[in-house]
């Protein structure tokens, strides 16, 4: 019998490894990749270091007044530092944000409880029960807490309630309606089909007006809605076919053997769905929807053309006020720092959780 001897492994060779041959096969292999890549180190030249002398070696920081930016010449973040308040709360009563306050600190609470908790089902009631408590705290009327108006609301906090209940409500809605367009029953996917590609068709900003305008008229006299809860039911209405859609193309990736082996074991239906079918098409779906939530976070912006003012309508009322005029640059800045951290917040979870749930072998 031959004896085989194993050799020792040897460090690869110095030009095919560490950051040079990098260089060499990413931004030097071709002519056309050099000369793009002096394009891109050129267009970072002109772009990054008048940029950094704006935002932070010619900015002020430290003041009360617009006075206090006079002798620098980049930007003003006195300007943010005197309106942070309405950029985060908007026009909610001052005495009353401390229970804005707790409600995110409760959220963080939960946010840390879940990662020690293992049962899913105390999880969702966790969830629930902080929905209840955050609701409570933000709307009040209950339990001695001010009953605060819609019309009171802005800034960051109207755009992360509205996102996150066009989040919650339209998830369960687009699950509904993704399994109604694959159902079998011909007045149920005709229905679905109908909804989805009617909403599809029209922009977002039609569907506000729509609501706004348009919804109240379907109900009897003296009967109204609030103007907030009218833009929630456009939102959830048009983000639900997005999310149908999304789900639709995770259930056609999952194999017919899938379904055949369910209805094998005799499991109904909804069975079927929720403990076979459903789990997988999610898994598969999960970049796609959280790339429609951050498209809804970001669309958060056009409540203010039914008169609602969010984050990024409150930079032009701010700005508008005379002892600081024209520091829009400032506040848009701002809001767009704002926004890219909460899309990068849920673009990592996402990436975690595709991790998480990810059964392919490698």
């Amino acid at each position: 019998m031959a004896v085989y001897e194993q050799k020792p492994t040897r460090t690869a060779p110095s030009n095919a490894k560490g950051p040079i041959y990098w260089m060499r096969e990413n931004l030097f292999s071709s002519p056309l990749n050099i000369a793009l890549t002096f394009f891109g180190i050129w267009l970072l030249y002109i772009i990054i270091p008048p940029l950094v002398q704006w935002l932070y070696i010619d900015a002020t920081f430290e003041g009360t007044t617009r006075e206090d930016c006079a002798a620098n010449s980049g930007a003003c973040w006195v300007f943010i530092k005197a309106k942070i308040d309405m950029f985060m709360y908007g026009f909610y009563p001052a005495a009353e944000r401390w229970r804005l306050n707790l409600g995110l600190g409760l959220f963080v609470a939960f946010v840390i409880a879940v990662r020690f908790i293992k049962s899913d089902k105390i999880k969702l009631i966790l969830f629930n029960l902080y929905l209840v408590v955050a609701c409570i705290l933000v709307i009040g009327g209950v339990g001695g807490l001010e009953f605060v108006p819609t019309e009171k609301w802005g800034g960051l906090m109207l755009s992360i309630v509205v996102a996150a209940s066009g989040i919650i409500l339209s998830f369960p809605v687009g699950i509904l309606v993704a399994l109604g367009r694959q159902s079998k029953l011909p007045i149920i996917k005709s229905l679905c089909v109908t909804y989805v590609e009617f909403i599809r068709g029209v922009p977002l900003i039609t569907i506000l007006f729509m609501s706004s305008i348009i919804l109240p008229l379907f109900f009897p006299e003296g009967i109204t809605f609030d103007k907030l809860l009218r833009a929630l039911i456009g939102i959830v209405l048009f983000q639900a076919a997005y999310v149908a859609e999304v789900i639709r193309g995770g259930l056609q990736s999952i194999p017919k053997g899938q379904y055949e082996a369910a209805d094998a074991v005799g499991l109904s239906y909804w069975q079927k769905m929720g403990l076979v079918i459903l789990p997988q098409a999610l898994k598969v779906a999960i970049p796609n929807l959280v790339g429609v939530f951050i498209s809804l976070f970001q669309d958060t912006t056009l409540v203010l053309i039914i008169g609602l003012f969010d984050l990024l309508a409150m930079v032009r009322i701010t700005a508008a006020d005379s002892n600081w005029l024209g520091m829009e640059t400032e506040g848009y800045v701002f809001v767009t720092f704002v926004f890219w951290f909460f899309c990068y917040i849920m673009s990592l979870y996402s990436t975690r959780l595709e991790k998480r749930f990810n059964t392919n072998l490698k």
